[in-house]
């Protein structure tokens, strides 16, 4: 595959902004109609994902070893959808056209490159869901309580009716009754407990359908479809280096979700948890994490806060300038998690000042997003 040739073309048809997501699900509605039912009601929030996601597979289309675990974890998380192996070649006929609208230089090289990826991403996808084709293709949960910390903000206790394997770190896809077929992606901030249940911390956002519904609607009693967990910011298994944590927001989550797996399975190391907020408001699960550090002699908790100089009981500063101060890190293996700018640049800091990047993990929270397991991301 000339795959520079194929990066090219499939940057013309995302510079083409909205007009390449209409035409294709404008053919791929009018050629199969019977897709339809896959999507929700409005497509305003899901236009922009199918190029947003096609556009993370062609960056990775030269790393497979990369490549074929994204792929896997879509195929199996796609069943959800009610997704199966006659809907692929309907994508990828819509997805050819498509390519072909918006490129002068479109020619049967390039289609034959394009026909090949596309049917090796939906071999890897089908097989994939076939082989977990026993497990459920999405789990009902039962939310049990909701704390509403802030206008925007909430943290639910859920149990899925059956088990749900998920390791601490990972996220999970969650649908309302209040969106359907509107799906986001949440990590839970616990690792897994006997009784199943996880802990969802839900940032409400501007024109986010799902979060306001989360964070401002659903009550005890409702009930919500979870996907499977997918994800790989999880602790690795043959290492017991100290940890830094670093949060932003609701990034705090799977972070949260390693320390419980550090208190109980071990093994016991030195955990740093740095928490980056604008105000002292923000910091909405700091009882809880001062609770731990009392109760944990091996976790340090340090909140910085950068616009609310009236707050007590928190470093004052911007997280990078702190995190500098309090270092080095260069023994540490460090999880960064919260909104994208704040992970790039705690991220690019931590490097900087000598901790190898392959010790650094980031999930970046990010509203809308389709899918955490092509770029680390999590929507909120």
């Amino acid at each position: 595959m000339d795959i520079p040739r194929m990066r090219a073309n499939f940057a013309r048809s995302a510079a083409a902004g909205d007009e390449a997501p209409l035409f294709f699900y404008s053919h791929l509605f009018l050629s199969h109609p019977e897709t339809r039912a896959l999507f929700p009601v409005s497509m305003v929030h899901q236009r922009d994902r199918l190029f947003r996601a096609l556009g993370q597979v062609v960056d990775l289309v030269d790393d497979l070893d990369s490549l074929v675990p994204v792929l896997q974890a879509l195929g199996r998380d796609h069943r959800k959808f009610g997704t199966v192996a006659e809907h692929y070649p309907a994508v990828g006929a819509s997805l050819l056209v498509t390519l072909e609208h918006f490129d002068e230089d479109w020619d049967a090289e390039l289609a034959a490159d394009w026909t090949a990826a596309y049917g090796l991403v939906a071999q890897v996808m089908v097989e994939a869901a076939q082989e977990d084709s026993a497990a459920p293709a999405w789990w009902d949960a039962d939310v049990l309580s909701v704390e509403r910390r802030t206008l925007d903000l909430a943290v639910l206790q859920v149990r899925p009716r059956t088990p749900l394997p998920h390791l601490a770190g990972q996220a999970v896809s969650v649908e309302t009754a209040l969106r359907p077929r509107l799906w986001r992606y949440y990590a839970p901030a616990n690792a897994p407990r006997p009784d199943g249940t996880l802990e969802l911390h839900v940032q409400a956002h501007d024109g986010g359908p799902v979060s306001s519904a989360l964070a401002r609607q659903v009550v005890a009693g409702d009930v919500l479809h979870l996907g499977p967990a997918v994800g790989t910011c999880t602790l690795p298994a043959d290492s017991d280096r100290d940890l830094l944590l670093v949060a932003g927001g609701v990034g705090l989550a799977p972070l949260k979700a390693l320390l419980d797996q550090v208190a109980r399975e071990g093994p016991e190391r030195r955990v740093d948890l740095v928490l980056g907020a604008r105000t002292g408001r923000e910091l909405y699960d700091l009882p809880a994490l001062r609770e731990a550090e009392q109760k944990h002699p091996w976790l340090t908790v340090t909140p910085v806060v950068s616009d609310d100089e009236l707050a007590t009981g928190v470093e004052h500063g911007e997280l990078t300038d702190v995190l500098r101060a309090r270092g080095p890190w260069t023994s540490r293996e460090a999880f960064v998690a919260g909104p994208e700018p704040l992970v790039h640049d705690v991220a690019a800091a931590l490097t900087a000042h000598g901790l190898p990047p392959a010790r650094v993990r980031t999930q970046a929270f990010t509203p809308s997003r389709q899918s955490p397991t092509v770029e680390g991301e999590v929507s909120a």
